[in-house]
């Protein structure tokens, strides 16, 4: 190999490291979320592997699903122990109603005790993540405000900010209005931020951005998945066809305070998935 040559490729190897540096220092100092049930079948086989999994990928604060009166059959001192072993921080926490699938740590049952065991966690956050099927009906939708004003004025007390959690069918008709934006318009504003799952309102074929200027400071927390062409199934963020840049764009507007990676299914290892949206996400400034 003439010298020249020798020389050039040893500044093109040069060049490839230091890049490969700045992007891993990127992803170092880029705070990550992500919601825990993305690997919920890892969660369920070895919960500290699995947050371990998720430190070392570089998502160090998460969302919680899950909770029952424990945290994945840990007491909270044994799961706060599992999260310093980790690294990991809750900023969040998903809960249901209730009524259709009853159980401790939901809305209706336990939800004092819920947010007893959520605040000594740290976390800033508790969200109504889901409707079931039987509880998507007029009567339910319209007693529905009543039930998260009153989860948020109890979260309130301990410092814990309330929320709910849109998926598709919240798009529907409710009367004369959309059903979310019934509950939009008749919940505080102080006791009931949402949380944006900037998919499901995509498939919904509703715009994110209108939302935030039609509600202002409302959407205090999103869940970012993308959303692929031609199928419309959940993909890895920056694999579909949702605007990412636009929506962030308006985050001011909305109010936005934290985002989650979230991916329901994959094609792929879910670990392989959160590596695809990280290295997407890692080059944003977002």
């Amino acid at each position: 190999m003439k010298r020249r040559h020798f020389i050039q490729n040893l500044s093109l190897g040069a060049a490839g490291l230091y890049a490969n540096k700045l992007f891993a220092d990127q992803i170092k100092k880029k705070s990550l979320n992500v919601q825990l049930y993305t690997i919920r079948d890892a969660v369920s086989k070895n919960l500290e592997g699995a947050l371990e999994q998720l430190a070392g990928l570089g998502y160090k604060n998460i969302e919680l699903y899950g909770y029952n009166g424990t945290f994945f059959g840990k007491t909270t001192s044994e799961f706060k122990t599992i999260l310093a072993n980790t690294g990991i921080k809750v900023l969040s926490s998903h809960h249901t109603t209730g009524m259709a699938m009853k159980g401790k740590g939901t809305l209706t049952d336990g939800w004092d005790k819920a947010i007893e065991d959520i605040h000594a966690l740290g976390a800033d956050y508790m969200v109504c993540a889901y409707l079931f099927p039987n509880e998507r009906t007029p009567d339910v939708y319209k007693s529905l405000p009543a039930m998260l004003e009153k989860a948020g004025t109890a979260t309130k007390a301990a410092g814990i900010q309330f929320a709910y959690h849109n998926h598709d069918f919240e798009f529907e008709k409710l009367d004369d209005t959309l059903v979310y934006d019934f509950l939009l318009t008749n919940t505080p504003s102080d006791l009931v931020k949402m949380e944006m799952d900037l998919y499901w309102i995509s498939k919904a074929g509703h715009d994110p951005v209108q939302y935030f200027e039609k509600y202002p400071g409302r959407f205090a927390m999103w869940h970012v998945k993308d959303m692929e062409a031609g199928t419309k199934a959940i993909t890895e963020v920056g694999n579909g066809t949702i605007d990412f840049n636009r929506i962030f764009a308006a985050r001011k507007k909305a109010g936005l305070k934290y985002w989650f990676v979230e991916q329901d299914t994959s094609k792929r290892d879910m670990f392989e998935s959160l590596k695809i949206s990280r290295d997407y996400l890692a080059k944003k400034n977002y």
